[in-house]
């Protein structure tokens, strides 16, 4: 009986369709365990008169040093520049950069050099500012460079991903121009937009522009010549943003779909006939934010005005998007800045970190993306080779036509290049120096005790001027004596 029972159960092995497998559907994955961990309230940044503009942007742009965040204001524009490692709660008296006549629409840091921030407004204007070391020490009105170019409101900006002196605008003209910063001055202008500018994307090399357009089409662009290579006309899926998979050949898109449910839709870029997948997130009407991370194949969806992160792993091969999991919060978000990889913290296996805008708390919150392992040891197939902060291409090099992928570095040892090739603005700065003073530089007092100090420090100090004055006067006075006597030595 035994045998005859094996042998039926042989049989219909023997006849299973092909397809079928004892295996799991799902393709197995190292960053299928991948959670997200939110910083605790001494890690948080509290009580920051965060922006309540309504312009579908981050307002927030973090890097190794600092933490940039556009605020509320009365009249003008302006946005706070903190270091960031100095977590806590906001002074109300810190100092921002307040040069703009209109409200600031977009921030973003180079990729080359961490103290400096790009910045557009409302006023048709792109500033490019020089923060010093350690933060702001006073207001900054001044900028290092003042871009004009735009006839109406400037939206958008983007650093080139390789060229350090390269700054590309999106503006409510419908025109993207590219700024040569060494030059302070635009060197080509993009003019085949029939409505605002959304969303630009660069592929790994900065050799291909993808951009979203409120004229619901999606277009890949060759930024040098200003040519379209690739339109595709999003009646279905209307896109909202894009982003391209680093050198995988593809984009992907959020957008909403003709029910007005949120999409998330990936796109050959040699051929935008048609999306190679589209797949629906749920019905609410924030929009889609997506952040790609070409080291590990992943795609985190950020709401806005949800506090949910949902991400995803890219191959490929199908299923194209392997869903992971979700990052849940009760708390909404107004945007999210991003670390850039040589900022992490590779000792606790830190693949993403983000900075999260909540508006009703007044409060940024830091959520790290962790992969579990138990070993303590640097987890190489986690961290490959990634873009260094050494720029691969000068400005005059990538206009003449010369692509270089990124300049690559190792995060093992908290590794960071320094940039000997950053741009030099056009126009020097100035600054009001007394004895090595910088009295532009000088801490402003806070309390009455700080006031009378700083009083009798300057008293000091114009007792001490005026003493060299005197001598000064004297020697002067001999001098003079000295020369009447040479003279009345000749005549005689």
């Amino acid at each position: 009986a035994i045998c005859c029972c094996f042998h039926l159960l042989s049989h219909y092995i023997s006849v299973l369709p092909p397809q079928m497998s004892w295996h799991p559907t799902y393709k197995s994955s190292k960053f299928r365990n991948v959670y997200g961990k939110a910083g605790n309230r001494e890690q948080c940044f509290d009580g920051i008169p965060i922006t309540r503009n309504v312009h579908d942007n981050h307002f927030c742009a973090v890097n190794a040093k600092f933490l940039a965040i556009v605020t509320e204001t009365a009249g003008g524009g302006s946005f706070l520049v903190i270091p960031v490692n100095k977590p806590g709660r906001f002074d109300p008296h810190h100092p921002k950069v307040c040069g703009h006549q209109g409200g600031v629409l977009d921030i973003k840091w180079n990729p080359f050099t961490d103290n400096i921030i790009a910045s557009c407004s409302e006023d048709c204007s792109v500033r490019i500012w020089e923060i010093p070391e350690g933060g702001l020490r006073r207001n900054m009105s001044k900028a290092m460079l003042e871009l004009y170019g735009h006839s109406r409101r400037v939206g958008l900006i983007e650093w080139h991903p390789t060229c350090c002196g390269l700054l590309f605008s999106a503006g409510y003209d419908f025109k993207i121009l590219i700024w040569n910063l060494e030059e302070g001055a635009p060197v080509k202008m993009i003019d085949c937009h029939s409505d605002v500018v959304l969303c630009m994307s660069f592929n790994t090399d900065g050799s291909l522009l993808a951009t979203s357009c409120k004229d619901k089409h999606l277009r890949v662009i060759e930024p040098r010549s200003g040519r379209v290579l690739q339109e595709a006309d999003c009646k279905s899926h209307r896109v909202n943003r894009v982003v391209f998979l680093g050198n995988m050949k593809r984009l992907a898109t959020t957008g909403v779909s003709r029910w007005n449910t949120r999409q998330v839709a990936l796109w050959d870029q040699e051929d935008l006939s048609m999306p190679i997948i589209e797949e629906e997130i749920d019905g609410l009407s924030g929009l889609l934010f997506p952040f790609y991370d070409a080291d590990t194949h992943m795609l985190y969806l950020a709401g806005k005005g949800d506090g949910n992160i949902r991400y995803y792993e890219v191959s490929t091969e199908k299923p194209y998007l392997q869903y992971l999991m979700e990052f849940r919060s009760p708390a909404p978000q107004k945007g999210l800045g991003v670390m850039p990889k040589h900022g992490l913290d590779v000792t606790t296996c830190e693949v993403f970190r983000f900075y999260k805008l909540v508006t009703l708390k007044g409060l940024i919150e830091p959520i790290s993306m962790i992969v579990p392992r138990r070993s303590e040891t640097y987890q190489e197939d986690i961290y490959p080779m990634t873009a260094s902060t050494e720029p691969a291409v000068t400005a005059d090099e990538w206009l003449s036509g010369i692509d270089r992928e990124p300049v690559l570095m190792s995060l093992k040892a908290g590794y960071k290049r320094p940039c000997r090739t950053a741009f030099k603005a056009p126009r020097k700065g100035w600054k009001t120096m007394v004895n090595g003073l910088d009295l532009l530089e000088s801490i402003p007092p806070k309390t009455e005790n700080e006031l009378l100090r700083m009083f009798f420090r300057q008293q000091d100090e114009l007792k001490r001027l005026r003493d060299e004055l005197v001598q000064k006067d004297v020697r002067v006075q001999q001098l003079e004596l000295e020369l009447n006597n040479l003279r009345n030595a000749k005549n005689m």
